[in-house]
């Protein structure tokens, strides 16, 4: 869990700003562990992933009946194109499955019997087999000795022997500004801005609403075990972290999408932009009665499986939960001890 914390108080003439940092630890999402601390259910990426039964069915000879090679969304998945699979869908030239004919006593091969597109995916890995006597006169693969399939009733990641599992997102800076104009109690929000040495307020005028900032709000990285694309947002909502509501009132959301190229490289993401809210009402009752962020991800990995929430919608992965304002002028309160600028999430 990430907690937010206020950075400082800057005076501007008549305007004040206030600038909140993220705090907690840097671990990500503590969602999908099916507990009662606030926890996604688990169930909710059922059928969002793909997956499926293993096995196919046989039709009319086809070597790819019910079984068809892998699809390839998005990006070019390199590589040259595998030999033309031959043979019937009992006994297809690219499986080597056992009881199926072979033709040198000895030779061994790789062999496989799920499904093409879990084949070395996730947990996934072939097996070996060995040309056998069959009988007398005819030879067939022995058993596939080390294959390991998808695990049974998994439905997504690893698991299930997916291309994509898991990912995480990283983001510099959460930190949100407040400003207030000539002793008025409303609080206009605004994104931050980072010079290098933390967040802090930019200008933001002698009248409200505040301007949108002239630089980006956040640099941020994506990190996954799959090829795709994703768009990644991020919202600030006024509410109870511990009890969030449909109801809560967005004080910013703010999405970066793009292609992730290369497997298991931290890559950077399009900054996330600058943003003024328009919601002087949200705002304050953000800063006067606490909030939190969520970060969600809608997306597809390069094999054509949906990352979302099972229904097509964007996922909500995790919660940042932000610090009460008086962290400003009590710093050394245990709440406020673990402040931190940005934070990151899994999904």
């Amino acid at each position: 869990m990430h907690k937010i914390s206020v950075l400082g108080l800057m005076s501007v003439a008549s305007v004040v700003s206030i600038v909140l940092i993220a705090c907690g630890d840097d671990g990500g999402s503590k969602f999908g562990d099916g507990t009662d601390s606030g926890g996604t259910d688990p169930t909710l990426f059922e059928g969002g992933f793909g997956g499926g039964p293993n096995g196919g069915g046989v039709d009319g000879g086809d070597p790819y009946a019910n079984d068809p090679p892998p699809m390839y969304c998005l990006l070019d998945a390199g590589g040259p194109a595998p030999p033309p699979v031959t043979g019937t869908a009992d006994c297809p030239s690219d499986k080597n499955k056992p009881g199926c004919p072979c033709t040198t006593q000895g030779q061994t091969a790789a062999c496989w019997t799920g499904l093409r597109k879990n084949r070395n995916l996730g947990v996934c890995k072939d097996g070996m087999t060995t040309c056998e006597k069959h009988g007398e006169l005819s030879l067939a693969w022995g058993d596939c000795v080390g294959e390991v399939l998808p695990t049974a009733g998994a439905t997504k990641g690893k698991p299930a022997c997916q291309c994509f599992s898991a990912g995480q997102w990283k983001l510099s800076n959460t930190s949100p500004c407040f400003a207030t104009y000539n002793g008025a109690p409303d609080q206009w929000p605004v994104s931050t801005v980072d010079d290098g040495t933390g967040a802090k307020c930019p200008p933001t005028g002698t009248m409200a609403p505040p301007p949108v900032p002239s630089q980006d709000w956040s640099k941020d990285t994506v990190t996954t075990d799959c090829e795709g694309h994703f768009k990644l947002c991020y919202e600030i909502k006024a509410g109870d972290f511990d009890h969030p509501s449909a109801s809560d009132c967005s004080v910013t959301k703010v999405c970066v999408d793009g292609d992730y190229p290369k497997a298991g490289v931290e890559t950077p993401f399009p900054n996330l932009p600058a943003w003024a809210g328009k919601d002087a009402t949200c705002g304050t009752k953000f800063a006067t009665s606490g909030g939190y962020g969520e970060m969600s991800v809608v997306g597809e990995d390069v094999l054509c499986d949906k990352i979302d929430d099972g229904s097509g919608n964007p996922y909500v992965f995790n919660r940042v939960k932000y610090c009460p304002l008086s962290c400003n002028t009590n710093p050394s309160d245990p709440m406020c001890m673990n402040c931190q600028q940005g934070g990151s999430g899994m999904f």
